[in-house]
């Protein structure tokens, strides 16, 4: 059943939902073992969903929707299932008054901007006026899990080195600081000159154990001071995010991912209606690297008939020659949409192996330079053991 269907009939009742919502409100709360209900409340009110909390939302709405609730019942009926104090409850209550009120749906989702991104409004802008709300509350749901399914593989494919780098430094701190030194009191009461790596561990443990409060005050004001250069200066978010699309290793993976996302976000839009001007601009405010966004805003002002987007994405030198020649012959074909969505599948495709190379590379190479320090404290060791031993016989 189309969107505008349910509406017309829906209009003619206003002020029974308003009724019924006024009694719903007061009603308590079902006890049902609903998926929202996992939420931790919190002693203070959210005024906004986090991300898997959209994409549930997206796809319960469109449930309820087709299976014959209105728009306004669909809202109050997941504002029920919310937990108080939570954001799904505080979220849904304001969007069903407003819809109550006489506001569009997009319109109300325009007043949460922490919660509904500009794609989300857009599209359901697009979904009112051709009256397929549960078809684009789909697409937005499959948009959203695709969107995160990526994101989740790229964050855990780059924090398994951190976890062991983190690791890795904090037990050479830990052998610094307490087992050096008792070798270096054994060492020092037999009064034998040390080998060079031995005299060489014995001064990093040293300078550990009476700067190390100074060492991590610089690390800890270097690190700050990066991320703050990195998240509030602009030079800083696009040197950083240049320096993601090179870098070896993560390279792949990284800008794999933003190709796909990016395509499958300008087919998302595209095949709701957007035009291609709006739906540059709208995948430039959700694109996450501003390098990538840059060449969006680019290729946005250099377009002039609103459809042809190839050329001046081929031109900025940020998209692989592949990708804008698949757009290319689309826009030649009438199906930017089909091409968009062979880009999109293609370069996940690639994101998923680079990143099973990206693992296989790793693990070597971690191994290796664990090998190198621990052989490093290893051999300063024994060496000067050795020579206290032969300094003693």
């Amino acid at each position: 059943m189309g969107y505008a269907k349910k509406r017309a009939q829906g209009s003619s009742a206003a002020v029974k939902v308003t009724k019924s919502d006024s009694k719903s409100r007061s009603a308590p709360k079902s006890s049902s073992g609903s998926i929202w209900q996992m939420q931790l409340g919190g002693g203070s009110q959210k005024t906004s969903m986090k991300r898997l909390e959209v994409l549930l939302f997206t796809s319960e709405l469109a449930d309820l929707i087709e299976a014959g609730m209105t728009l306004g019942q669909a809202l109050q009926a997941l504002a029920n299932q919310g937990e108080e104090g939570g954001g799904q409850k505080y979220v849904c209550k304001d969007l069903c008054d407003r819809i109550v009120r006489g506001e569009t749906f997009s319109s109300a989702c325009a007043h949460h901007p922490k919660t509904f991104e500009q794609l989300y409004v857009n599209m359901i802008n697009a979904a009112e006026a051709s009256g397929a709300m549960v078809e684009v509350l789909r697409r937005l749901a499959d948009h959203y899990e695709r969107s995160d399914m990526m994101h989740s593989k790229i964050k855990s494919a780059l924090s398994y080195p951190i976890v062991v780098l983190v690791f890795g430094v904090l037990a050479v701190v830990a052998c610094l600081v307490w087992i050096i030194p008792k070798f270096e009191k054994v060492f020092a009461s037999m009064g034998a000159t040390l080998p060079l790596p031995t005299r060489i561990l014995i001064g990093m443990s040293d300078a550990v154990v009476s700067y190390g409060w100074l060492i991590g005050i610089i690390i800890a004001g270097l690190s700050f001071s990066f991320v703050y250069w990195k998240n509030n200066t602009e030079s800083g978010r696009y040197r950083v995010d240049g320096w993601k699309l090179k870098a070896p290793l993560i390279k792949g993976i990284v800008a794999a991912g933003l190709y796909s996302s990016t395509a499958y976000t300008l087919k998302t839009l595209l095949v709701n209606g957007v035009n291609v001007l709006h739906a540059l601009k709208i995948a430039e405010e959700t694109c996450s690297n501003a390098v990538i966004a840059k060449a969006l805003n680019t290729a946005r002002m250099r377009v002039t008939d609103g459809t042809s987007i190839s050329g001046p994405l081929a031109a900025s030198g940020v998209f692989p020659r592949m990708m804008t020649d698949m757009l290319a012959i689309g826009e030649q074909a009438g199906d930017m949409v089909g091409s968009l969505d062979r880009i999109g599948k293609r370069y996940q495709k690639d994101m998923d192996r680079n990143i099973t190379t990206f693992t296989n590379a790793l693990e070597p190479i971690l191994i290796v330079t664990i090998a190198i320090v621990v052989g490093f404290i290893a051999i300063s060791i024994l060496s000067a053991v050795f020579k206290v031993s032969s300094t003693i016989g």
